[in-house]
């Protein structure tokens, strides 16, 4: 059996779910994501979900496009080597379509509705789902030594609420909302951005930078989102090519969903 004829659906596609889903299509893995009606897409060059707001996208060289129909168009699209994106937020379409594989990429960081006895190979990013009991793999993404690494028998590390650090900049470096509300961008994704620079605002409140940087992710306007949550990305480095790359982090949980991947269908 080649890697062809085993579909591979992803719960969630941004920025850490593509980068698996890009490395997995070039393996020759038909891949078709599934993703909510207002996904919470910050970094949106390097994020397939970016296809549910613009219709098409493409991260690195794969192209991602949203599709309407599942079986005829999705599925194509998919075996064509197209990241195809369809809006199913309660995954209704996995039983009908019957995937060799189910990875959660929902980084819902709590036990989800996923179950084993979904699909032949089940796999999870990060914490929230013990490996051998709620799934088959884990797939640890928490930076540090540990990050991307398979696990057969427990859960990853949990959640800090610590961003990784960027050009020595940790929790400064991400926007989050002061407010509950539709957020409304001011900035433009790509812009240098100074720290006391006015990004965006919801329901009158501004939101600031609190350094200066590049400013690679931003949520699309009119998302609803709570307060607390993120909503921007600066990156001090100020190198805009790395807007449009997969992240480090991204890369080494595609690893880690690779050999998960191989070592579910193989056994």
């Amino acid at each position: 059996m080649s890697n062809s004829d085993n579909l591979i659906i992803f719960r969630g596609a941004g920025e850490l779910a593509s980068g698996s889903i890009r490395r997995l299509i070039l393996a020759g893995f038909p891949v078709i994501a599934l993703e909510v009606e207002s996904p919470f897409c910050i970094r949106r060059r390097v994020s397939f979900a970016t296809a549910v707001y613009e219709n098409e996208t493409e991260v690195e060289g794969v192209r991602g496009k949203l599709f309407y129909e599942v079986s005829d168009g999705a599925l194509k699209g998919a075996k064509e080597g197209i990241a195809a994106i369809i809006i199913d937020p309660t995954g209704d379409s996995i039983d009908n379509l019957s995937p060799t594989v189910l990875v959660d990429a929902r980084m819902m960081k709590k036990n989800s509705d996923l179950k084993k006895e979904s699909a032949p190979v089940v796999i999870a990013l990060g914490p929230g789902q013990t490996a051998s009991e709620d799934v088959h793999y884990v797939i640890e993404t928490a930076r540090g030594h540990d990050l991307g690494r398979v696990i057969s028998k427990g859960s990853a590390l949990p959640d800090t609420g610590i961003p990784g650090e960027l050009g020595g900049e940790t929790a400064k470096r991400v926007l989050r909302a002061p407010v509950s509300g539709k957020f409304n961008s001011i900035a433009k994704l790509g812009e240098m951005v100074s720290e006391g620079d006015v990004v965006g605002e919801l329901n009158g409140t501004e939101v600031k930078s609190e350094l200066n940087g590049l400013l690679r992710g931003l949520l699309y306007d009119g998302v609803t989102v709570s307060a607390g949550m993120k909503i921007g990305d600066v990156d001090p480095r100020g190198n805009r090519d790395y807007m449009y790359t997969i992240s480090d982090k991204a890369n080494a949980v595609a690893g880690g969903v690779m050999e998960a991947v191989f070592r579910g269908i193989s056994q």
